[in-house]
């Protein structure tokens, strides 16, 4: 085999909705500031007893029942997140036992927002090399637990919940050369430090970096794969902010690109949100099978990393 192909996606989210106006009740903030800032509308949230491994298991299952792949043949777990509350046993080991699965590998990675696209191009790398056959990729994420409710520039912008993708082995190769890289330089831009640690960042620094960086490194990870901007039938960013979400497919060319837009209604996911919006924009048909769609995650580190993925 000469590389690997997505074949299904499936995504879940807690069943609590949390609107801006809900938030306007808890800390200083309005439904206003808050559209004009991020354009976040709501968010979801877990429930206490709700763990990052259970909602990242109802998304695998979801993963696995669409693309009609039996649980037996998985052969490679890796999971992105940076709220697993404990340090062992990781995340892709507890899914793989909820899930049943017999001796796979378990891998959890933590690059924070840009996760989903790191652990991707891991599995597609593991894949190439002859060393799995079937992997999942999770990103899954319960930011609610380490969010530090009376600050309203942080508050605000983040959700719960977890999407997954599922890749097999294909002569074809459906996902493309991963560029990625980081700025040290911003490695505490994005972060949640320390025992009881909540979510901080600096977000006019990281604001910055994708006003002045994100459209050259967005355009390099195009010619890696020889597919240019206007070819593009999709872009899925790491969902952050809306002010960076919608210019960038006029900034590299993407003219005919369908813009994933999920931040309005999910909030901020961290390494889940790629997956989620991709799923969703798969599940209701706005995207041709096949056509070329550029993934890019970026955040904590300041990590980041990018594909060009064909869509199942």
């Amino acid at each position: 085999m000469s590389g690997s192909r997505i074949v299904s996606l499936g995504h879940y989210q807690p069943a609590r909705v949390l609107t801006n106006d809900e938030l306007a009740t808890m800390v200083d903030t309005s439904d206003s500031w808050i559209r004009s800032r991020v354009g976040i509308e709501t968010r979801r949230i877990a429930a206490d007893d709700e763990s990052v491994d259970e909602m990242a298991e109802q998304a695998v299952r979801k993963a696995l029942a669409e693309g009609g792949v039996d649980p037996a043949d998985v052969d490679y777990v890796i999971v992105a997140t940076c709220t697993a509350e404990d340090r062992s046993p990781n995340i892709a080991a507890r899914v793989a036992h909820r899930l049943g699965l017999r001796a796979p590998v378990t891998i959890d990675i933590n690059t924070a927002c840009s996760g989903f696209t790191h652990a991707l191009a891991t599995a597609d790398q593991a894949i190439r090399a002859g060393a799995a056959t079937t992997a999942v990729v999770v990103g899954a994420e319960k930011m609610s637990a380490f969010t530090d409710w009376t600050d309203r520039t942080t508050c605000v912008l983040v959700g719960d919940g977890a999407g997954a993708a599922v890749l097999i082995a294909s002569e074809q190769a459906g996902v493309g050369p991963v560029h990625w890289g980081s700025d040290p330089g911003l490695s505490r831009a994005v972060r949640i430090e320390g025992p009881g640690g909540k979510f901080a960042q600096d977000g006019a620094s990281v604001f910055r970096w994708t006003t002045h960086t994100l459209p050259a490194v967005a355009r390099a990870v195009c010619d890696r794969s020889g597919v240019a901007p206007e070819e593009l039938g999709a872009i899925v960013l790491h969902q952050a902010n809306l002010r960076i979400i919608d210019p960038l497919a006029q900034r590299i060319g993407a003219t005919r690109a369908v813009v994933a837009r999920d931040v309005v209604e999910s909030g901020n996911t961290s390494a889940a949100s790629i997956p989620i919006a991709l799923s969703k924009l798969v599940q209701r048909r706005e995207i041709v099978s096949g056509a070329p769609v550029l993934l890019f995650g970026f955040g904590g580190g300041l990590s980041y990393a990018g594909q060009i993925v064909r869509c199942p």
